[in-house]
This record gives C-alpha cells, structure tokens and sequence, in this order.
C-alpha cells in the first residue's frame, strides 16, 4: 500500500516483562509506523477496524481484523497502517511459545479469541491476576496455537512481469483490466502470468485481486460508504456477490463489520 507522511509512534517501555502473559492495548492513528525493534519474548499483534502492515525477515505482511500477527522472540520488525485502528498486542514469554510457527506468520483469530480480547480491554485487563482471567489468557494460548499458520495474505512479487502489475492493481483497486490484456501490456503471454501468479504468490490472479478489493472495501465501509455504494465502486451489479466476497475473507458480513466499527 501506498504510504503517506508517516507518525512515528514511541517505543514501548518494557524491558522486563511484568508476567509470563501480558497485554498492550493502544489506539493507533491514521499514518503511524513503528521503529524497528524485537523483543526477548513472542508477540502476536491483533487490530480491529484497520489494516496492519509489517515487515519481518525481509517480508511484508498485511493483517487484516481477522487475522493476528505472530512474531517470535528476537526477530526485528517494524509495521505500518494508513487508518486508525485499534491494537492489542499479546506478549508470551519465550518458553510458552513452543507450539507456535517459528517464523513470523498469519494466524486466524477466532470469534472466542475477539471476544476474550474484547472483554480484557473493556475490563482494561492487561494482566490476568484472578484464577478467571488466568483461565481466559489460556484458552486464549490454545486457540491461537491452534491455528493453521498463513505466510501471506497478500503477497508480493519482485518478478519483472508481476510487478508492475500488482503495484498497479494496489493503486487502484478498481482496476478491471483482465490478465490477457496485462500480458499484452508487459509483453508476456496470459499462460506466463498465471504461471507466475501461482508460482510467485502461490494464488491465482484473480484470487489475489479479489483480495485486494476486499482490503479497500474495508476502508471504504470504514469512510462511512453504504454496503451497495461499495459493491457499486468494485464492479458488482449487485450488492449479494460483495457480500459473499467479503464473508469469505473476514466471516462475517459488511453490514456486521460496519456496525463493530460504530461501537468501537
């Protein structure tokens, strides 16, 4: 995504950790990054109403609400996100870690993972001292271990032909030129650049535009568009297929989505 002047954002001052679990709960606004950093424990960084950008081990990672972050101890990242959004980052000791992936990667969050997230920032819990909130913070541990990991969920490409394509697509998301005419365009075939879709992002073209489309749905809801106007501006006749588009990706409707937002 195309980056604008950016707000630094401070450093978190813990140096020591204050419990073997222990949550940050922050508001981020629109054009914040953080410096690059690491930390002796693992983290796993959850938003609501946004997108979180992080580069990690010479990889970018976009997060949306319905999937966390997962970075292991001592690995340098920093992230980035163009809107406001609300954070939440849940710190494990080292040694609690083992069954999660060992590099950094995307991780479902479960509907009882949001919740439990949820009441612990409303209750400003950020760490768990009754024999309740001790029990939540472990079916939190489970669940997320428990996932099956995502590499990316929209991955990038430094290929000469799919490049310039991808870069094109993220600026406009409404972009609807086909694969034919892009192949025309960077002087390929179409067969060459689904070969590259897969072999590089491991997903199809249209996958990964899809994908694109429902990252700016996201912004658009958020910007207080109806769900029709935004099924209108990404080339739906109809507002059921975005619908469906969107429930696939994040689980729940746009509708549902919207109104989360005005109870943040």
């Amino acid at each position: 995504m195309k980056k604008k002047s950016r707000n630094l954002h401070p450093s978190l001052s813990i140096d020591r950790m204050p419990s073997d679990v222990f949550m940050n709960f922050d508001a981020f606004l629109s054009n914040t990054e953080t410096r690059v950093h690491c930390h002796p424990w693992g983290q796993i960084q959850l938003i609501s109403g946004g997108i979180l950008e992080m580069e990690a081990q010479d990889t970018r990672f976009l997060a949306p609400p319905h999937l966390a972050i997962w970075v292991p101890a001592g690995v340098m990242h920093c992230s980035y996100n163009r809107k406001p959004l609300e954070y939440c980052s849940l710190n494990i000791a080292h040694e609690l870690t083992s069954t999660f992936p060992e590099k950094t990667s995307l991780i479902k969050v479960t509907p009882i993972v949001s919740s439990i997230i949820e009441d612990f920032r409303h209750r400003h819990i950020n760490v768990a001292q009754s024999d309740k909130d001790k029990r939540l913070v472990q079916v939190l541990l489970d669940q997320l271990s428990d996932q099956q990991e995502q590499h990316h969920f929209l991955p990038s490409s430094n290929n000469k032909y799919l490049a310039p394509i991808l870069s094109a697509i993220e600026e406009d998301p409404t972009n609807d030129i086909s694969l034919k005419e892009w192949a025309s365009r960077v002087h390929t075939t179409e067969r060459t650049l689904a070969r590259y879709c897969q072999s590089e992002l491991g997903m199809s073209f249209t996958e990964w535009r899809l994908r694109v489309r429902y990252l700016y749905s996201m912004d658009l809801l958020r910007g207080g568009h109806s769900v029709k106007e935004v099924a209108f501006t990404l080339g739906y006749n109809q507002a059921s297929p975005f619908i469906a588009m969107f429930k696939k990706y994040s689980r729940q409707t746009p509708e549902q989505y919207k109104n989360k937002l005005l109870q943040e």
